[in-house]
């Protein structure tokens, strides 16, 4: 507990004394001793009461209450191994404390998330520290008590989780999701129910998960990693991008996915929560947690690869067009875009006249046509010539002065 109260403190005196005056006044109690002396500590019904009245006004959500329950017949406490595993969260938020990853205050422990068919599903720890790079992380603590399928069965359920929508959904958006299974994928996830719970997480995909593996050994570390990407792959693993360059996309598309890294207990214990301890299900090796988190084959790729696959397609395009534009025969010359499409489209095409020739030499046709037309016009309009008088000088009273 000390760890993470003053996690600059080499000794927990002072944390130690502190509980010792809450538990005078009934506010904690001991919960119970470890092999290695550890004692774990919880809040009493009363303490409880007094922690929401605190910290509720502020936002900040207390965790369940442990209630102290015995067996009828025995007389001994029951879930005891409960205990093992309160000690090993409280060492893992201890730890990513003391890498300046969460607040005191930005820890909570058994928060619920209800499905839609009423089953809650509940998270060890969830932390949230924004000013770490982490706005929110759901943090699943496994001491090899459960089998690998069940944590394949957590898994999708945060990530069914993940895909609702709250009641209050707009009628249009309900429908379309009623419409068919996948139609979720085309909702936003600001419309979505985990964004009135949690902030944004800054990244592509639902609420980042992390598997956090305490007192086991390697080998059984290993094969249940194994079993979440092999039989978790639905829910975790990014989908190829509908695009119209499939060659030149490499690129992921994580939106519908859960971010899920793991790690060990005794690796954050031993490098801490700060150093490359964490592995990102799909990827080899192990990084910080904010770069395991990340997405650097996400959605700034893909839209820099179609970005310059569109541009590379438009030259080859553009490229293609120039070697099919045609060539005048009469003056070798290519034609210029309103000729080539005059001589192509149906409505044009008829008026176009000879659709071997350019524009200009097409003009000179034209102009030739109506230079002859004009000179016809004014030919046919032009007044007839007088007939010559083969006897000039004949007129009124020739035949009298004759005889």
């Amino acid at each position: 507990m000390w760890k993470l109260t003053r996690p600059d403190n080499r000794h927990d005196r002072l944390t130690r004394d502190n509980l010792l005056d809450l538990e005078d006044h009934h506010l904690v109690r001991i919960e119970s001793v470890q092999e290695d002396q550890r004692q774990v500590w919880v809040l009493t019904k009363r303490g409880h009461g007094e922690a929401k009245q605190l910290l509720e006004p502020k936002g900040i959500r207390v965790s369940v209450l442990r209630k102290q329950e015995y067996d009828p017949d025995t007389g001994e406490m029951l879930g005891t191994g409960y205990d093992d595993h309160a000690a090993a969260v409280t060492s893992t938020a201890a730890e990513l404390h003391r890498a300046g990853i969460g607040h005191r205050l930005g820890f909570q422990t058994e928060i619920g998330h209800r499905l839609g068919n009423s089953y809650v599903q509940r998270a060890d720890l969830v932390v949230r520290a924004p000013e770490a790079g982490v706005p929110v992380l759901l943090l699943e603590i496994d001491r090899r008590t459960e089998d690998a399928h069940d944590l394949v069965a957590k898994l999708r359920r945060y990530w069914e989780w993940g895909r609702l929508l709250p009641r209050d959904a707009d009628k249009h958006t309900v429908d379309l999701v009623r419409s068919r299974p996948d139609a979720i994928d085309h909702v936003g996830h600001e419309k979505r129910l985990w964004r009135r719970v949690y902030p944004p997480t800054g990244r592509e995909g639902l609420v980042p998960v992390a598997f956090v593996f305490a007192d086991t050994t390697k080998a059984k570390v290993a094969n249940t990693v194994q079993v979440l990407e092999e039989a978790g792959r639905r829910y975790w693993a990014p989908r190829r991008y509908d695009t119209l360059y499939p060659k030149a996309v490499t690129a992921r598309d994580y939106r519908q996915a859960v971010p899920v890294v793991v790690t060990t207990l005794e690796q954050l214990t031993e490098h801490g929560a700060g150093a490359a301890v964490w592995r990102r299900l799909g990827r080899s090796s192990e990084q910080t947690l904010t770069d395991a988190l990340g997405n650097p084959d996400g959605h700034a790729l893909y839209r820099a690869q179609e970005a310059r696959a569109g541009a590379a397609d438009q030259q080859r395009r553009a490229a293609q067009r120039e070697a099919e534009r045609p060539v005048c025969k009469r003056c070798g010359r290519k034609f210029m875009d309103e000729r080539w499409e005059e001589i192509i489209v149906h409505r044009t095409a008829v008026r176009a006249g000879d659709k071997s020739v350019c524009g200009p030499c097409r003009a000179d046709d034209v102009a030739r046509k109506e230079a002859a037309a004009e000179a016809a016009r004014l030919e046919a309009a032009a007044p007839p010539e007088p007939e010559d008088d083969p006897e000039p000088g004949r007129g009124r009273g020739w035949f009298r002065r004759r005889t």
